[in-house]
């Protein structure tokens, strides 16, 4: 290990500091942790910076069960040890023994910042690379039958392993017509992240005033936004709601906490529209000029967001707080003023200045327009601003292709653009740096969160729903598979989001992965009967959790997948058969998608050779035949 005599120890917020002997401050011969000290880092990576007492006349250092060569560390001196050949993934433990001469106080201080992600390989780090092959060939072939695009980064053991970006940033004119000649999509384009927002906005925000001491989970809202959010609540007849009546409206909100927000079990409506006054007066019975104060149009002026934290104030309940789970984005909305009030930072700069910058992450922001990013750096989401095509229009509605503006209305309309419900934007590989602070709390010279407080976020919220914890999405028993994979283990932790976006972090596995894609750049397939399901969403790319079911295929194997990744391929063609609606037409995008898996699968048949996969084709052939006559 290579040693460096220093002037002095750096300015960090380190992972773990110990002073030797006796760092814990027990006395009894049956504990050895007085000499040992746990961490976590990852493989080939790593300090430790060491400050020798100078009465010390020798002692001895271990890394895991290396030892380190201590005879140049003279007393009364500072260094710094490279001791990533001795570095493992998860925990690593340092030990300090035979301190001489014995009985000696505070004579060797030892510090440890955090591990940093570095670039890997993927095979190096447990993950097939025939795997990754197979993701990407089908992203790549639903791009070519009309998929938008897609990004997706992979970490795994402190290493990004595979980066990767398919389609368009805008793969469609707002008739609908696709751009074969649009710019490509590359791994510097944002996207619009919706709900994976939360996670990232005012989860990281309050688990960091959580562990310094600055917030109390169970304080009251009212505590720290004042009585007014009790006391302005004014009367709405839900049509699902509880409704008991104003003044029990006013109690419910005069104890609810910022645990019940986390837990989407505050009582807030799921959606309600702040910036479309005439589609609330439509959906619910109440006099529409109770809530004139809302204001309706989008300018980023900070009336805009104040006038809605008055909204929600004024909004009533649905139901008793922790009564029940409805996943609702005014709870997130209401964090994000929280944190505000707080920190006394409007909550993009206080992120910014919190966790972006100092770690050096340059593609993440919010309102990406406003800090130096232009449209041609962002995926383009919906095509005719948020009309769906048509088919819901209201006055003051966007109406071009959204292209570096949140497509969130909420998010837009009512919050100028930055709320703690959605608008961030980000690549995939700065969203992965991000994430994988969940893994281990910090990064480099920076803590940023308390193991208490990443467990407590992210256990169960309660037995009956381990799919929760506090904001994050759970795995639990298989709930989350459909995101996370089956193979995923209960405390496997992320969030999607609406344009198409997903995280997962796997801490039993250091695995993050993000998939970012643009799905929802692309026609409304029927209007009349759903105007929120665009042409993307068919897509076995716009599915999201395909890319976490494949990627653990063969994940530390050192056997070779392929034969299991080219008959999964053969179902995954099969099963997209039994999507294709009746009486639909070749253009159809459930068509589009069964024929990209299909000729996928017929490319990798025919090159392969094997007579099992020929037999495979010509059956499949034979269906899709049937289909399409």
């Amino acid at each position: 290990m290579n040693i460096t005599q220093i002037d002095a120890i750096p300015e960090y917020q380190w992972q773990k500091t110990a002073v030797f002997p006796d760092w814990k401050g027990y006395v009894d011969d049956t504990l050895a942790m007085n000499s040992m000290l746990s961490f976590l880092n990852w493989h080939d990576q790593g300090a430790l910076y060491v400050r020798v007492d100078g009465r010390v006349e020798r002692f001895s250092l271990f890394v895991n069960s290396v030892r380190v060569d201590t005879r140049a560390m003279a007393a009364g001196h500072a260094y710094a040890v490279d001791m990533s050949a001795a570095a493992v993934n998860g925990v690593n433990t340092i030990q300090v023994s035979n301190i001489e001469p014995s009985g000696l106080r505070d004579a060797v201080s030892v510090f440890i910042p955090y591990p940093v992600v570095l670039e890997g390989a993927p095979a190096r780090e447990g993950v097939s690379p025939e795997a990754l092959d197979l993701i990407s060939d089908l992203i790549a072939s639903d791009a070519a039958h009309g998929f938008p695009g897609a990004q997706l980064a992979v970490v795994r053991n402190g290493r990004l392993i595979y980066r990767n970006a398919w389609g368009r940033t805008s793969a469609y004119d707002p008739d609908g017509r696709f751009r074969e000649d649009a710019p490509a999509a590359t791994n510097d384009t944002l996207y619009d992240l919706a709900s994976v927002t939360k996670m990232f906005s005012v989860n990281y925000a309050l688990q960091k005033l959580a562990t310094d001491g600055r917030i109390d989970l169970d304080a009251r809202v009212v505590d720290l936004l004042g009585e007014a959010f009790a006391t302005d609540a004014i009367e709405i007849i839900w049509e699902d709601g509880e409704n008991p009546g104003l003044e029990t409206v006013r109690a419910w909100k005069a104890a609810l906490t910022v645990r019940d927000l986390l837990c989407h079990q505050g009582g807030f409506p799921a959606d309600p529209q702040y910036h479309n006054l005439r589609y609330d007066a439509a959906k619910r019975r109440y006099d529409p000029d109770a809530v004139n104060a809302l204001y309706a149009g989008c300018d980023g002026a900070p009336e805009t967001r104040e006038a809605t934290l008055k909204a929600i104030f004024r909004t009533p309940l649905m139901y008793e707080p922790g009564a029940r789970t409805v996943y609702s984005d005014v709870d997130y909305m209401l964090l994000g003023f929280i944190v505000e009030k707080i920190t006394g930072r409007p909550l993009d700069d206080y992120l910014r200045e919190t966790f972006f910058a100092p770690m050096g992450l340059k593609r993440i922001a919010y309102r990406p327009l406003a800090h130096g990013f232009s449209p041609a750096d962002c995926a383009a989401t919906e095509l005719n601003g948020n009309t769906r095509d048509g088919w819901t229009p209201w006055p003051g509605v966007r109406t071009q292709t959204l292209q570096g503006e949140v497509h969130d209305e909420k998010a837009h309309y009512a919050m100028g653009g930055v709320s703690g419900h959605a608008g961030l934007f980000a690549c995939a590989t700065d969203l992965a740096r991000l994430a994988s602070v969940m893994l281990t709390g910090g990064y480099g010279p920076h803590r940023f969160f308390s193991r208490n407080v990443m467990d407590a976020f992210t256990a169960p919220k309660r037995a009956d729903a381990a799919n929760w914890g506090l904001g994050w999405w759970r795995e639990g028993d298989d709930q989350r598979a459909w995101y996370f994979g089956t193979q995923a283990a209960s405390g496997v932790i992320g969030h999607q989001g609406w344009t198409g976006t997903l995280a997962m972090i796997d801490p039993a596995r250091q695995l993050v992965v993000v998939y970012l894609t643009n799905k929802i750049n692309s026609p409304v397939t029927d209007g009349r009967a759903n105007p929120n399901r665009f042409n993307g969403g068919w897509y076995t790319a716009g599915t999201l959790g395909f890319v976490a079911q494949l990627l653990s295929v063969g994940m530390d194997d050192a056997r070779s997948p392929a034969d299991q990744l080219t008959l999964l391929l053969a179902d995954m063609a099969r099963e997209s058969f039994k999507l294709i609606p009746a009486s639909c037409d070749a253009g159809h995008p459930a068509v589009r998608n069964a024929h990209s898996k299909l000729s996928l699968f017929l490319r990798r048949a025919e090159a392969s050779g094997r007579a099992e996969y020929a037999a495979l084709a010509e059956q499949l052939r034979g269906m899709w035949a049937a289909l399409t006559e």
